[in-house]
């Protein structure tokens, strides 16, 4: 049987006037399954976005590998794979999941840079509920396996989801509106009318007064970027932090933030691999990265320890280091031991570091650092609940206060939060032209 075109339709076209290529698969051929023929076709355009440096998205509703092609039809998938590797950093790659797309129909999608599934169509999994009933015993949905809300909050795959086709194709317009073509090009500027040295009067008692008391680092963030417009990333995944895109003097920047409305803002392994996967593409696209810091340190327990904390902590702090685009950092409230070194820190070349008033900077958190310097003294005094509370004191005003850190020189200013947007945008403007650069080397060796 002959199907003019085969399973996948190609093209290229406009968005916001600017080049894009496009493939689709068509379910109703053959499942949408990857024939030779269909994955000639893919690497076609493939290689145009390649070559003429501009983005690429792949709309995948595809039953995987055509099983009677046999070989020919891996031989494709493993053409397909290839061209995601060598475009990885060189143009965007989005993908949108409009329906189920098994096998090796997902891992080409897991190569992109972000991924788009429609809410109770999209779904992403090796193996189906009959396979992995026969393998393991275990009954499962189609939904529960590889749904769209699952990928996006507990695997970690899907960076957006949408309730409608419709939805996802807006969403991707908008992420591509922050987003340069190539790797070669700066992010379009935007006149978006905002005043650049706007303060924001709400932000000088956001930070309760209690260090344990939450509060929404989403509220600083649509309160410093251009007209409140913020385009959130991975946002049902490792919620302790958020990262997204925005607009600050009309151009484009990557915000990374601790999230203290979440596990206090405390980084952990889904956290570490959330926050430099994506200063990594901030970095590969040349968007500036603003990072807002608000962290007791990272997740103890176990499960973390067991889980390889370590080496995905390691990740976030190689990928900062590694990022030769603006970088600038506030510190609005903690920034504890290892966790403050991590986030952007002097330490791994961040360009400007400020803080608030209210930022707590130091090895340990002063209740832990006062049980442990002073243990003596409280357990001898005659009230200790009073002793360690003027010891905590004493150590929060003479070694936790942001003073200390600005004196040595690893911080450059201590601002009033009300001028955060303005102090921002000021180190941004100042940055424009940086040039930065890593040894000469094949490729580093990030843990993954």
């Amino acid at each position: 049987m002959r199907f003019d075109g085969d399973s996948v339709i190609t093209g290229y076209g406009l968005i916001d006037g600017r080049q894009v290529f496009v493939f689709a698969m068509d379910f109703t051929v053959i499942g949408g399954t990857l024939s030779e023929a269909a994955s000639g076709k893919i690497c076609k355009v493939m290689d145009h976005a390649t070559n003429t440096g501009a983005p690429v998205i792949g709309i995948n509703d595809s039953g995987g590998a055509r099983i009677h092609e046999g070989v020919a039809s891996l031989a494709g998938y493993g053409q397909l794979f290839r061209r995601n590797v060598l475009a990885s950093g060189v143009v965007p790659q989005i993908t949108i999941i409009a329906g189920p797309s098994a096998g090796g129909a997902v891992y080409s999608p897991a190569l992109t840079d972000f991924i788009f599934m429609v809410e109770n169509i999209g779904q992403m999994y090796l193996t189906g509920p009959g396979p992995v009933k026969a393998a393991t015993g275990e009954d499962v949905t189609f939904e529960d396996l590889g749904g769209a809300l699952m990928h996006a909050s507990r695997s970690g795959v899907a960076q957006f989801t949408a309730p409608d086709e419709d939805t996802v194709l807006a969403d991707v317009r908008r992420l591509l509106s922050f987003l340069p073509s190539n790797n070669t090009e700066d992010p379009p500027r935007v006149d978006t009318g905002d005043d650049p040295g706007r303060t924001d009067q709400a932000l000088a008692s956001i930070v309760p007064e209690s260090s344990s008391q939450p509060y929404d680092m989403n509220d600083i963030i649509h309160s410093i970027v251009d007209n409140g417009d913020f385009m959130p990333v991975h946002n049902a995944f490792a919620p302790n932090i958020v990262v997204g895109l925005g607009r600050m003097d009309g151009g484009t920047v990557g915000i990374v933030a601790n999230q203290p409305n979440y596990l206090a803002g405390v980084l952990d392994i889904d956290a570490s691999d959330k926050a430099a996967r994506f200063v990594r593409f901030c970095d590969a696209f040349n968007i500036p990265i603003v990072t807002l810091v608000d962290v007791p340190g990272f997740m103890p327990g176990t499960q973390q320890e067991h889980g390889g904390v370590i080496r995905h902590g390691a990740k976030l702090l190689y990928a900062y280091v590694e990022a030769t685009v603006p970088k600038i950092s506030v510190i609005t409230r903690k920034a504890y031991g290892g966790a403050y070194i991590v986030m952007s820190s002097k330490e791994l070349r961040s360009d400007v570091n400020l803080a608030w008033p209210s930022a707590e900077i130091a090895v340990l958190g002063p209740d832990g650092a006062v049980d442990i310097i002073h243990r003596r003294e409280i357990a001898d005094a005659e009230d200790s609940p009073a002793k360690r509370t003027e010891l905590i004191d004493d150590y929060r005003e003479k070694f936790a206060t942001p003073y200390i850190a600005a004196e040595r020189g690893w911080l450059d200013d201590v601002i009033d939060p009300i001028e955060t947007r303005p102090q921002i945008i000021k180190a941004l403007r100042m940055l424009a032209n940086k040039i930065d650069t890593n040894p000469a080397r094949k490729h580093g060796n990030i843990p993954l």
